[in-house]
């Protein structure tokens, strides 16, 4: 019968206009992805099942569980799906896909085209004239994919059910997790960008502190899970079990949504979230080996501990319209920006340059700038076509003669101290050891995406001041070392 869905979702798919798949983050679940997601339930226990669909589109993910409970001889003696769906012209679709199923499993559907945040809200903080939703047993869900604005009306209504956090696919997990009884059990394809960063650290600490995490399945290649659809966002499915007690964690990964070649590992929490990770990083390891990083015990420091700082860069060019120039000039300093760092070199000023290369040093400017002398600078943005997510580069004073002082773009970040520059070793050393092989693929186990952020530089884990100072005199004296002589002198220091 999935068959018969997969077709229905393809051309209504095709028919909805880009506008408004943007507008309601609406994206359908391909059939096998559904089937794959409905797998990850746990065993039945009889009585009835409460299933929830939270942003339930034509109703894919609801026929691929009812598929499974049929298939496998499922003990419920009853499915009760409550089914939300803002979208009213897709209730037809939804309605008769259920239908399909009730002559071979006793089934109920009631479906909501109410929105679903501002009743999950009514429902979990008790007001007066709100329906009560019951406590459900499943929950499986593609929730929609938008960004929620500080002072919107979804974000005040979520602050009252406890909830912090900056898009609907959050909001979507956070409040079908509330709204599950004990042991209850969640399936959700997100994107990972929850994984790691700020933004989403009170959605974090909101899972873990509610709920066991069970199941991560992760998709190498970035657009390949809803390839339809043309969507870049690297997606993971996840299965989380409300109130559960933490043991170990099944990764699995696969290249596309066929799950053709699916490889599965199973973890340690204490891989998965460090124990004294106060950002609560979900990290996502692909083999069962650990990294070099993490096997090596010289390799420990916090960036705290090496008595270093990383910042954003603190020019925003837009801020400073008036002051930027196109060249050097008298009264400006250099302004540099990622396209200025090319591997181990600066080309600075650079002629037919998109962006400026200097900017007029003034009252108005001056809190902005950083004093010349030996910097690490790592892209705050890598582009999805390169292999690195960490490109580091150093700032040498001697290809800025003549001048006090330096400004850094915001699309850099920058290793300081105290807004001062670094021991020229040091900060060699330092940039050498962010260009290796292991500390990108460590880096890519807690950050899904092509951004960078100083937050994500704080969670490495570094060699101490003496190792990444002998780092920083070989590779001064290295000249240019080819990727294969770094990841080899890496090596040597935790031999």
């Amino acid at each position: 019968m999935l068959s018969a869905v997969e077709k229905t979702r393809l051309e209504i798919s095709k028919s909805i206009g880009s506008i408004k798949k943007s507008k309601l983050g609406q994206f359908f679940t391909p059939a096998k992805t559904a089937q794959f997601m409905a797998g990850l339930f746990g065993q039945t226990t009889g009585g009835n099942c409460r299933l929830l669909d939270a942003g339930a589109g034509i109703g894919t993910l609801s026929a691929a569980f009812l598929e499974k409970q049929i298939c496998d001889s499922s003990d419920f003696q009853r499915v009760e799906l409550d089914a939300f769906e803002i979208d009213a012209t897709l209730h037809p679709y939804l309605k008769r896909i259920i239908e399909e199923y009730k002559q071979h499993i006793d089934v109920s559907l009631t479906i909501s085209g109410d929105d679903f945040i501002e009743t999950a809200v009514d429902s979990i903080c008790g007001n007066l004239f709100a329906d009560s939703l019951p406590r459900y047993t499943h929950a499986i869900l593609n929730p929609p994919y938008r960004k929620i604005r500080s002072k919107s009306l979804h974000r005040i209504a979520l602050r009252q059910a406890g909830i912090e956090t900056v898009n609907l696919y959050s909001a979507f997990v956070a409040l079908s997790l509330s709204l599950l009884e004990n042991h209850g059990q969640l399936v959700a394809i997100i994107p990972r960008s929850f994984c790691n960063g700020p933004y989403y650290h009170p959605f974090r600490k909101f899972i873990l502190a509610r709920s066991a995490l069970r199941h991560i399945h992760l998709f190498d290649s970035r657009n390949k899970a809803f390839k339809d659809d043309d969507v870049l966002q690297e997606n993971v499915i996840i299965l989380l079990e409300r109130s559960g007690q933490q043991v170990d964690v099944e990764i699995t990964t696969s290249t596309d949504d066929s799950f053709s070649d699916i490889k599965a590992f199973t973890h340690p929490f204490c891989r998965i979230v460090f124990p004294d990770d106060s950002n609560h990083f979900i990290r996502i390891p692909t083999s069962s080996e650990q990294s070099d990083i993490e096997l090596s015990d010289s390799i420990h420091c916090s960036l705290d501990d090496l008595c270093i700082n990383v910042s954003t860069g603190p020019v925003v060019d837009f801020r400073h319209k008036e002051d930027l120039r196109e060249m050097p000039e008298t009264g400006a300093i250099p302004l540099l920006y990622p396209g200025h760092f090319n591997g181990h070199t600066i080309d600075w000023p650079k002629s037919g340059f998109k962006k400026p290369n200097a900017i007029r040093r003034n009252a108005k400017t001056e809190k902005w700038f950083y004093p010349n002398g030996f910097y690490c600078i790592v892209r705050r943005f890598s582009s999805k076509e390169e292999k690195r997510r960490i490109v580091a580069s150093v700032v040498n004073p001697a290809d800025f003669p003549d001048t006090e002082m330096l400004g850094f773009e915001n699309h850099l970040n920058v290793f300081h101290k105290g807004k001062k520059g670094l021991p020229e070793m040091l900060a060699r050393g330092l940039t050498i050891f962010l260009n290796t092989t292991a500390v990108d693929e460590n880096f890519r186990c807690f950050n899904g995406h092509t951004q960078v952020n100083a937050t994500d530089l704080r969670q490495i884990k570094y060699p101490g001041r003496e190792a990444l100072t002998a780092l920083g005199k070989w590779a001064k004296h290295c000249g240019e070392p080819t990727q294969t002589l770094i990841d080899e002198q890496l090596k040597r220091l935790y031999r």
